[in-house]
């Protein structure tokens, strides 16, 4: 067979860029290592959630947003430092994607039939100036249908070009080899896997039955990140974030391996900014594990306690939801791997949603009638079967039983009762007047200023020991990993690059795999809802700029 463009990889990014490329009338090869079963990758266990800027649903919300302020939020997270060098396309990058989410982003997607929930997300609130990190106003755009909905056009699309044969899609084929002619990337070559009956998500054998060889004009490597490649991220754990963690739980499949990273560097691609990372610190273990280690993160609200393993409450601005990375900074610096949440029943029922598009059957399953039981008193259905059947919960009539049951499920007295009780009192008399010097107090009493808090987010503030709020609830958080920031540095063309900052002839790169673009465009920090957006946008540019090339 003869073909056009190769791409490695069939998550969102690839089929991003295989659906651009075989638009313009190119035969595209869709390589994947996993079976038929994984089509759509990372995404389709995804929460949806999606990065716009000034958007339709924002203004019908009352929020006030513009491209500027967005800017100044990413480049204030972004932290770029590198500028001269590994930043410099990362940073072009952002700029590029932010003008994207405040143009057309949402219009692309509103033709193809995507659709958004009613309430905007505020995720990433910073807690510092305002030239500093996190959203400014709620910008999370959360997909009608999750992951599983943003990833269906695009499927949908690729379906058509397969009928029309435009597009040819070998899973179980895994990319060993990029082959390069004449300085220019020709095609790859690798191993045929034996044919899997893994569902989704499930590990997948990696017994070899034959081998491959495919040339084609150009090749895109849209592979994903290193999220569960453990020994990989303990190597380039960066130092100012502490010790790396002995103990995560796993936020993505097995495959995400980071395997085609280390492929492309040795065809001679260059590698940016691999110290940069996005690692959650509100995992819990799945009770019901579709991969091993499975962890679920907890999308929290402003108001449950934040305590070490010791027992103490984390300074400000660690609370919940409003800055990931400098909590992860704080938690690793206690010489622990865990911390503790401490909340009410009131808390649990407004404030938890659990990430991925498995845990919102509601939303993943378009249900109108489900998302109003959000309202409704007692807690949403997958919370409560964590509550019930989870390891890490921990629910007692009283602060006494609560701190035994926490240093009973560690194994360890490292929590004292007196020390816990003393620190949610003085919190506790914060809440008697509408004055406080708690910040967590003000920042709550400061979300609920938004309707989408106020509705469905935020609880209303109120005394943790009084019993009426109860009962106490403690639930141990694991650190969970999942994206990587560096990656393959690329052009504005998603061409990658060498080491010498030149463009490798027929050598392309989108998605997780090139840092969402250039090699880092987050920088250090990631506002939320750029993990899709940055595949669709990298995955969209690079099958254009892929066809336009071919097209000279």
């Amino acid at each position: 067979m003869n073909y056009d463009v190769i791409v490695v990889g069939a998550g969102l990014a690839g089929l991003v860029a295989a659906a651009e490329v075989a638009d313009s009338g190119r035969r595209v090869l869709l390589l994947d290592q996993e079976p038929k079963s994984s089509f759509g990758g990372q995404a389709w266990w995804s929460f949806g959630g999606l990065f716009l800027v000034d958007s339709p649903e924002q203004k019908r919300m009352g929020i006030k947003d513009s491209k500027e302020l967005a800017l100044q939020d990413w480049m204030g997270s972004a932290g770029f430092d590198r500028e001269d060098d590994e930043d410099y396309w990362g940073k072009k990058w952002a700029e590029a994607y932010v003008n994207f989410a405040a143009g057309e982003k949402r219009e692309w997607l509103h033709e193809m039939g995507v659709r958004f929930f009613s309430v905007i997300g505020w995720a990433e609130r910073g807690g510092y100036l305002a030239e500093g990190h996190g959203n400014s106003v709620p910008r999370f755009h959360i997909v009608w249908g999750t992951g599983p909905g943003i990833v269906e056009p695009f499927e949908r699309r690729i379906r058509e070009h397969i009928k029309n044969e435009f597009v040819d899609y070998l899973p179980r084929h895994r990319v060993d080899q990029l082959i390069s002619e004449n300085g220019s990337i020709a095609g790859v070559r690798g191993a045929i896997l034996k044919a899997s009956t893994a569902e989704r998500g499930q590990e997948s054998s990696r017994e070899e039955v034959g081998d491959f060889e495919y040339y084609a004009d150009a090749v895109i490597v849209s592979s994903g990140g290193i999220g569960a490649n453990f020994e990989l991220i303990r190597k380039n754990w960066p130092p100012r974030l502490g010790e790396p963690p002995k103990n995560m739980i796993s936020g993505v499949p097995a495959h995400v391996d980071g395997r085609m990273l280390d492929i492309t560097e040795e065809a001679g691609g260059r590698i940016v900014n691999r110290d940069r990372m996005w690692h959650y610190t509100e995992g819990i273990k799945n009770w019901n594990p579709v991969w091993r280690n499975h962890g679920i993160r907890i999308l929290p609200g402003p108001s449950s306690i934040w305590l070490d393993a010791e027992g103490n409450r984390f300074p400000a601005p660690n609370f919940p939801g409003f800055d990931t990375l400098g909590t992860l900074q704080a938690i690793q610096k206690t010489g622990y791997d865990y911390s503790w949440f401490i909340l009410t029943q009131k808390i649990i029922e407004r404030e938890f949603a659990l990430s991925g598009s498995e845990q919102n059957p509601d939303l993943t399953g378009k249900s109108i009638k489900k998302i109003l039981s959000r309202v409704l008193p007692g807690s949403p259905a997958p919370v409560k079967a964590f509550m019930d059947k989870g390891e890490d919960f921990i629910v007692a009539d009283n602060i006494d039983n609560l701190v035994i049951g926490m240093n009973k499920l560690t194994g360890e007295k490292l929590i004292k009762t007196e020390d816990v009780e003393e620190q949610i009192r003085a919190r506790d008399r914060e809440i008697e007047n509408k004055f406080t010097k708690d910040l967590q107090i003000t920042a709550l009493r400061g979300a609920r200023n938004y309707i989408g808090d106020k509705l469905i987010r935020v609880a209303e503030p109120h005394k943790l020991l009084d019993p009426k709020n109860g009962p106490l609830i403690a639930v141990r958080l694991h650190i969970v990993s999942r994206k990587t920031l560096g990656g393959l540095q690329t052009n504005l063309d998603a061409q990658v690059l060498n080491e010498s900052g030149e463009p490798i002839p027929g050598l392309y790169a989108a998605g997780e795999v090139s840092g969402f673009g250039g090699g880092g465009v987050h920088g250090y920090r990631s506002l939320e809802g750029s993990f899709l957006g940055g595949c669709l946008f990298t995955g969209r540019v690079a099958g254009q700029a892929v066809a336009a090339e071919l097209g000279k």
